[in-house]
């Protein structure tokens, strides 16, 4: 299996077409389709639907892209990794994580990185904790941001110096909008709209599960969310009250919503991490440092 037919079957995937990929890739459509079918030989699955005008994938064919893309991704990682790899420091550094204030910690960093080294470029990947260390452990990032709560367990880390305020998201118009807290008693009875991370994290320090303790099987949980912009939407149209945290949906003054912190106060700290035993490109390794002299 080669990296050149990987990017031959995903042009085709994309185009949904031996014609339009062909013309992408300025090759010849019998040399392409000879070779997707070498590839499917070798699998021993089909991966396309053959139609006259088009080709879509098969069941087969949409997991195999899925691996095709992870593959792509880490071979190009790689080839930037060692390409830069000279007098002048640059590169590629990936980081995900979650909605958070704390992106701007992260902004203030690559700034100084930045006016230091010019040539190193950042890619951020928005994404939950669970999507976050699946592409951690794949070695498509390099580190990640994650909100507790989440199981660091199995990687290194270090602790952000910001804290997200947990409240609600609700409509101005909301008869709870008058109230300076929200407490568990004010929420009981109302469609309510929870984060799945925290509500699934399965840990027992899981303080997001504590602060509500018995009473959350007593709640009216209408919509689980892993990012906020839709969830705010959904609030905005009337569906339910939103358990986030501040600072992400807009609540500013020309806004349909606002946001109430719970009482008693909930706080959640804040994790960059990284696998352990990493070996870092010169740009990441940098990177680390960097965060390293600031928080550690």
């Amino acid at each position: 299996m080669e990296i050149r037919v990987l990017r031959y079957f995903l042009a085709i995937a994309r185009e949904e077409s031996i014609t339009n990929a062909s013309n992408f890739l300025h090759i010849t459509q019998p040399t392409l389709s000879r070779q997707i079918k070498e590839l499917e030989e070798e699998l021993g699955h089909p991966l396309f639907y053959r139609k006259s005008h088009s080709m879509t994938l098969t069941p087969e064919g949409i997991i195999f892209r899925k691996r095709a893309e992870e593959i792509i991704d880490m071979v190009d990682k790689t080839w930037e990794e060692f390409s830069s790899m000279g007098a002048v420091l640059s590169g590629d550094i990936y980081i995900g994580g979650g909605e958070t204030k704390a992106i701007k910690l992260i902004g203030e960093v690559v700034k100084e990185l930045l006016d230091e080294h010019p040539n190193i470029r950042y890619h951020l990947y928005s994404g939950n904790s669970i999507d976050v260390t699946e592409k951690l452990d794949r070695g498509l990032l390099d580190f990640g941001i994650v909100i507790d709560p989440a199981d660091i367990s199995k990687y290194d880390y270090l602790p952000m110096p910001a804290k997200d305020v947990w409240g609600v998201i609700m409509r101005k118009d909301s008869s709870l909008a008058t109230k300076e807290y929200i407490t568990k008693e004010d929420l009981l009875g109302r469609p309510v709209l929870c984060s799945r991370q925290a509500i699934t994290g399965g840990q027992s320090d899981n303080a997001y599960m504590k602060w509500f303790g018995d009473d959350y099987k007593n709640m009216n949980v209408v919509t689980t969310f892993n990012l906020l912009y839709n969830a705010a939407v959904m609030v905005e149209r009337g569906v339910g009250y939103a358990i986030s945290i501040d600072k992400i949906a807009d609540t500013s003054d020309s806004s349909a919503l606002c946001f109430r912190p719970l009482y008693p106060p909930l706080e959640s700290g804040l994790n960059i991490i990284w696998k352990k035993y990493q070996v870092f490109s010169p740009a990441a390794e940098a990177f680390l440092e960097k965060i390293q002299s600031k928080w550690g």
